[in-house]
């Protein structure tokens, strides 16, 4: 087992595989390096001295300014290093996105809905309209798990805050993202449950909503009913009727669209975890597929590599204003852009946001990107498509899952419990974590700095498990029965 990694040729730091105790010689190719101090699992360490007021290089790239001077075997990190970022830039186009080798098609066992589209659940699920129903929509979900079947994965509530006392894009982002739940193939039948009074009242939703089957979307306004929990469990059982008629059945997987999210992130996501994820990504793309990455701001200190690998200069230009667009909203309520990473990320080696960034956009694999989004909408088309919505686990998670993702793939070094809307499939960047909490984390990424298993190869284990979750198999955080969402809040509340 390797105790450390030089990650490019070029880097002027290694990072800490175990633990390292000051005074250890660590040979890295015909130089030898004698440890100054100890080094934390997923901490850098300067191979060679570094000036003041130089850039650290890592990944082949600068994550950062000097801030002192560093002593060859030294510790790197906040203390020490500082971000090199500025504010909102000027970029140029400089292609480099060959497009990857297709390979041959795989089947998963999904369920095909009435309109053409595949799924890989058929629940049944209950959207509020707006928070004043979140506790009858809980009380509705909690009566209706009788009317569960074997042909009917599940049964859930998704309350949220909103959908009232919001004004402008605020207002229409939350429609938006109503909709798109609605309107997700996971959902074999959707109860959508009103207030009646509320901005975002049913009548005003369906628009957004757009064509819907009556067979499939029922409609509940509260305040127009005697006893809403009774009325909302005879229009369940009326969706259990109907989404019970769907069966699995093989389904090609290029028609899997697959979210990619990281959080809790330490010094070695972006060494095992997020790479697999990148390799699973491609692999998908190759036989067809289409992945989606998001949380923007975790793209700062990287962006350019993700512009270049655009497939065009309109795509190009839209990543451009996806970025710019990201750092004006934070400008614009006067918060620092790169205020960032956050005190677990800090603990677990990451120093700066370039440092970051350049860890978490390992997920988007070498594929050429092939779309972008605005947040809310709807993935169009294949490969690679980038998202606007920020870092925030559960905001960003569901913001995947509105525009079409079927599963989540979420890397972390440090362990959440959380979920999304759909299948959240938790990975571990560190065996430690894995084994410590086995009852959150699916996957095992950790194993690329212990037993020699390649990138690639653990790509397509990762890949074979996705194939097992979009046939049924049941992620942790679907065995412990958490469904969550949580939609962006931008604006102001009447």
């Amino acid at each position: 087992m390797k105790n450390f990694i030089k990650i490019h040729p070029s880097d002027l730091v290694a990072v800490a595989l175990t633990p390292l105790s000051a005074g250890a010689k660590i040979q890295a190719g015909e130089q030898t390096v004698t440890l100054l101090e100890d080094i934390p699992q997923g901490h850098k360490f300067a191979l060679s001295a570094i000036p003041a007021g130089n850039p650290i290089i890592k990944y082949g790239n600068p994550i950062g300014v000097a801030k002192q001077d560093i002593p060859t075997g030294s510790w790197v990190h906040i203390h020490n290093i500082k971000t090199g970022l500025g504010d909102v830039l000027d970029y140029s186009y400089e292609p480099d996105n060959a497009p990857l080798v297709p390979t041959d098609d795989l089947l998963f066992q999904g369920y095909r809905r009435e309109d053409g589209r595949a799924a890989v659940r058929n629940e049944i699920w209950i959207i509020p309209t707006v928070g004043c129903v979140n506790d009858v929509a809980r009380a509705i979900e909690r009566q209706a798990q009788r009317l569960k079947t074997d042909t009917i994965d599940g049964i859930f509530a998704f309350p949220h805050p909103y959908g009232c006392s919001q004004m402008g894009d605020d207002q229409e982002n939350t429609r938006k993202v109503l909709a798109d739940l609605i309107n997700h193939p996971n959902a074999g039948g959707v109860l959508v449950l009103g207030l009646g009074c509320e901005n975002s009242n049913i009548d005003v939703l369906k628009p957004y909503i757009g064509q819907y089957s009556e067979d499939r979307v029922k409609f509940l306004v509260c305040q127009e009913s005697e006893d809403e929990v009774a009325d909302a469990l005879a229009l369940i059982e009326e969706l259990a009727q109907y989404a019970g008629r769907f069966h699995r059945e093989p389904i090609s997987c290029g028609e899997l669209v697959i979210g990619m999210k990281c959080g809790g992130s330490d010094g070695l996501s972006g060494i095992t975890a997020n790479p697999t994820v990148g390799a699973f990504s491609d692999l998908l793309i190759s036989k067809g597929g289409t992945t989606i990455l998001t949380e923007v701001p975790e793209m700062f200190g990287a962006e350019t590599l993700l512009m270049n690998r655009c497939e065009n200069e309109r795509i190009f230009a839209e990543t451009v204003n996806l970025v710019n667009g990201f750092k004006n909203y934070f400008t614009s309520h006067n918060q620092t852009i790169y205020e960032n990473p956050s005190p677990g990320n800090k603990k677990g080696g990451i120093s700066t946001l370039e440092d970051k960034s350049l860890g978490c956009t390992q997920k988007s694999g070498s594929a050429p990107v092939s779309g972008v989004l605005s947040y809310g909408e709807p993935v169009q088309c294949h490969g690679l498509n980038l998202l606007s919505a920020p870092g925030n686990d559960l905001v960003a998670s569901t913001a995947l899952a509105a525009s079409g993702a079927h599963i989540v793939l979420f890397t972390t070094g440090r362990g959440t419990p959380f979920a999304s809307p759909v299948p959240t499939v938790k990975i571990s960047s560190n065996s430690a974590l894995a084994g410590k909490k086995k009852n959150w984390i699916d996957f095992n990424c950790g194993v690329l700095v212990e037993d020699g298993a390649t990138v690639a190869e653990l790509g397509q284990k990762l890949f074979d498990y996705v194939l097992a979750v979009a046939s049924g198999k049941e992620v942790k955080a679907e065995a412990a029965g958490f469904h969550d969402m949580a939609i962006f809040k931008q604006g102001v509340t009447l």
